[in-house]
């Protein structure tokens, strides 16, 4: 069972209805930045959740810091290891899968290639047998994946869910991997329009209090300004479409409100979650942004490139339309918005404030801004047999 609810005049009240409530959601990655933020909106929304994923691997952590651990069934597996992951699972029958756990760093594909296919691949197909085995319970799944999935050519529109996958580098590779081996499963063992249904959903580079990761920006900033030092920074003019955390996971959680009320073949398939077109800026007008939402005392820059430095992409955007137009998603958040959330709650939690609280907070203040989920989506969903599908 989950820990107490935590009062922050939001529950199952809130704009998905009570699709959630008393539903039973199996989580993985709760114990990373975007699976703690998810985990604590799931209590919110009266979920029972049984959550698997490696313990934290950054200090401090957002899992210990939410304390998330009150607010699921928390368990600690290797989803690479069968039988580790079948155990953390045993006895609970999931209405929702929502996988989230990955190898997540660009630069940890280059220093880990064989762990991050492992994790992200292999891994993935083991929690879909998970899937498999619970197919008299369940109604859905959906698999996280990144915008980093498709080929990009460095164009200046974005990506949209027909586009090619690919990548030039391991962790980008690995995610489009994870998507030819998500739609293997769904069009195999998921097509049945009367059984459980799967989605994909990438979103784009994701900001937020509580990521501790490394070789990521706002992480990267946050503790060089709480030490007082300058942040270096490797590629100021590289574009990249900036949204704050809670952007991408309401659309995720319509995919799974709509996949628990027995509407998931109108959601399978692949989803982008982006964020408006003027929120994709080149990282050094990010960091001007942030340091003025930070203040007093906030982030100094200083730009280095290395030399020799792996591959990154220079540009990359989202096409959304597709969650837009059919799900009646979209952004909610500007993007100085964005940056002013993410600031307070680092200030805050140096600050020593109670973290669990001030999120919650967050989780609410957002929430009252989403328009309650469409009874009916705009249209059906076409086909998405379509992952090596060129623009036309």
């Amino acid at each position: 069972m989950n820990g107490p609810r935590h009062d922050t005049g939001f529950g199952p009240e809130g704009p998905f209805g009570e699709s959630f409530l008393g539903r039973r959601v199996l989580l993985t990655g709760q114990t990373g930045f975007k699976g703690g933020w998810l985990a604590m909106w799931l209590d919110r929304l009266g979920a029972e959740t049984r959550a698997v994923a490696l313990p934290p691997d950054t200090q401090p952590a957002l899992y210990h810091l939410a304390r998330i651990d009150t607010l699921c069934d928390s368990r600690f597996a290797d989803i690479n290891v069968p039988l580790d992951l079948a155990r953390a699972v045993a006895g609970f029958r999931p209405d929702l899968i929502i996988h989230m756990a990955a190898q997540a760093i660009v630069r940890g594909g280059y220093d880990r290639p064989a762990e991050t296919f492992a994790t992200n691949v292999v891994g993935t197909a083991n929690v879909l047998e998970i899937a498999r085995a619970h197919r008299d319970s369940l109604s859905g799944v959906i698999v996280v994946t990144s915008d980093k999935c498709y080929d990009n050519r460095e164009w200046d529109w974005g990506y949209r869910e027909t586009d090619r996958l690919g990548g030039r580098d391991p962790y980008s590779a690995s995610k489009a991997c994870t998507e030819l081996v998500a739609e293997a499963y769904r069009q195999s063992f998921f097509a049945d329009p009367a059984g459980p249904q799967l989605a994909t959903v990438r979103a784009g580079n994701v900001i937020g209090g509580g990521d501790w990761s490394p070789f990521r920006l706002i992480p990267d900033i946050v503790r060089a300004t709480l030490e007082g030092r300058e942040t270096v920074i490797r590629n100021p003019a590289s574009l990249r479409p900036w949204q704050h955390v809670l952007e991408p996971l309401a659309g995720y959680l319509t995919i799974g409100a709509a996949m628990l009320e027995g509407r998931g073949t109108e959601v399978a398939g692949a989803w982008n979650f982006g964020p408006d077109s003027e929120a994709a800026v080149p990282v050094g007008t990010l960091c001007a942004m942030l340091a003025e939402a930070w203040g007093e005392d906030g982030p100094r820059f200083r730009a280095d490139p290395p030399p020799n430095a792996p591959h990154e992409a220079g540009i990359l955007r989202l096409d959304s339309t597709k969650a837009r137009q059919r799900l009646g998603w979209q952004p909610r958040l500007s993007l100085r918005e964005a940056l002013g959330l993410t600031a307070a709650w680092y200030r805050a939690q140096a600050a020593g404030a109670d973290m669990l609280r001030l999120s919650l907070g967050q989780i609410a203040d957002y929430a009252a801004r989403l328009r309650p989920m469409p009874a009916a989506l705009a249209r059906p969903a076409l086909p998405t047999s379509q992952l090596a599908i060129q623009r036309g």
